[in-house]
C-alpha cells in the first residue's frame, strides 16, 4: 500500500514534526457532515452543543476509524470493553490544544501518557434509526454503560433565537472553545452534508486540497510562497497568506488536505480573503 506522510505542526515554537498515516481500513465511513449556519434558520427545530476541536472518529464496532476510513492505533485500554454498537465523536485534547490531539492521535505507537490526555466525545449513534432526539438519550445511555473517564457523552442543549446564539457563541470563543454545533431534532442520521447539521463559527472556513506549492519571491525567495488548492467542488486558488517561517520551508505536501478561513465567494465560486488555518490530516481524500 502506498505510504502518505503527513506534515504536522507541534507546539508553539514551530517545529515540524513528519508523522505517518494510519493504514486504510476500507471505505471511509458515511458521517453526518455539517453545513454553514445563516440566520433565518428555525432555532426551535435545533438541538446545540459545543463544536468541540479535535479529531473525527467513528467507531465501527470493533476500531476507531478516521473520517477518511484509517484506522487509528490507540491503546489497548481507551477501547477496552466498548461496545459493538457503532459511536461518531471527536477524539479532543482540550480547548486549543488541537495540535497535540493530531499528534497523539496520528501516531503508529501510541504515546501512552498522551493518550491520557485525549477524551472521546460522543456525539451520535450512526446506526440508531430514530430522530437525533431519540439518539441523544441513546448515546447518553451508551457511554453511562461504557462507564470510562475518558469517553465523554456531549452535552446538548436548545436555544430559541439568533441572539442567544450568538451571545452563546460569544462565551465559547472567549473561554477558549471552537464554535458550536446545531443538530435538528426529527433528523435521522444521514452519512450527507446537509442543514440536519450546523457548524457555528465566528468566521467561515473550509477544506481544499494541495496540488502544487507556488514559489515566494521577495522575502520569501527560496522557500514556499503559496499553495495551489482545489476544493472538494473543483475550485482552484492561491492560498498565500497564514503561514509560518516553518510552514513555508516545510509547506504541507501535495495531496494534503488544508483547512482554510475566507469572507465570503466572488462570482466564480473562489474564497475572498482566504487565509491558511492548519493541515487537517482527519480529511476523507
Amino acid at each position: 500500500m502506498h505510504r502518505r506522510w503527513f506534515l504536522q505542526l507541534l507546539g508553539t515554537c514551530g517545529v515540524a514534526a513528519v508523522l505517518p498515516a494510519p493504514s486504510r481500513a476500507g471505505p471511509a465511513p458515511a458521517l453526518m457532515l455539517a453545513e454553514v449556519y445563516r440566520p433565518g434558520v428555525a432555532l426551535d427545530a435545533y438541538w446545540l452543543s459545543e463544536k468541540y476541536d479535535g479529531l473525527r472518529a467513528y467507531w465501527d464496532g470493533q476500531r476507531l476509524l478516521t473520517r477518511g476510513g484509517e484506522v487509528i492505533v490507540a491503546p489497548a485500554w481507551f477501547t477496552a470493553q466498548w461496545p459493538s454498537i457503532p459511536m461518531d465523536g471527536e477524539l479532543w485534547a482540550g480547548r486549543g490544544r488541537f495540535e497535540e490531539a493530531v499528534s497523539t492521535v496520528r501516531q503508529q505507537t501510541p504515546d501512552e501518557a498522551a493518550w491520557r490526555r485525549i477524551r472521546f466525545m460522543v456525539f451520535d449513534v450512526p446506526t440508531h434509526s430514530a430522530p437525533f432526539t431519540e439518539r441523544i438519550a441513546a448515546y447518553h445511555g451508551l457511554v453511562s454503560q461504557i462507564d470510562q473517564p475518558w469517553v465523554r457523552a456531549v452535552k446538548q442543549e436548545r436555544v430559541h433565537s439568533h441572539a442567544a446564539l450568538m451571545s452563546k457563541l460569544d462565551r465559547m470563543v472567549k473561554d477558549g472553545g471552537e464554535g458550536l454545533m446545531l443538530h435538528r431534532g426529527d433528523a435521522p442520521y444521514r452519512g450527507l452534508r446537509s442543514d440536519d447539521l450546523l457548524k457555528v463559527k465566528t468566521h467561515e472556513d473550509a477544506e481544499a486540497r494541495v496540488i502544487a506549492h507556488l514559489p515566494g519571491q521577495g522575502r520569501h525567495q527560496g522557500r514556499m510562497g503559496a499553495l495551489q488548492v482545489q476544493t472538494r467542488e473543483g475550485v482552484r486558488f492561491r492560498l498565500g497568506s497564514g503561514f509560518t517561517d516553518a510552514q513555508r520551508i516545510h509547506p504541507p505536501a501535495v495531496g494534503e488536505w488544508v483547512t482554510y478561513r475566507f469572507r465570503g465567494v466572488n462570482g466564480s465560486g473562489v474564497p475572498r480573503f482566504a487565509t491558511f488555518l492548519r493541515v487537517r490530516p482527519d480529511a476523507p481524500g
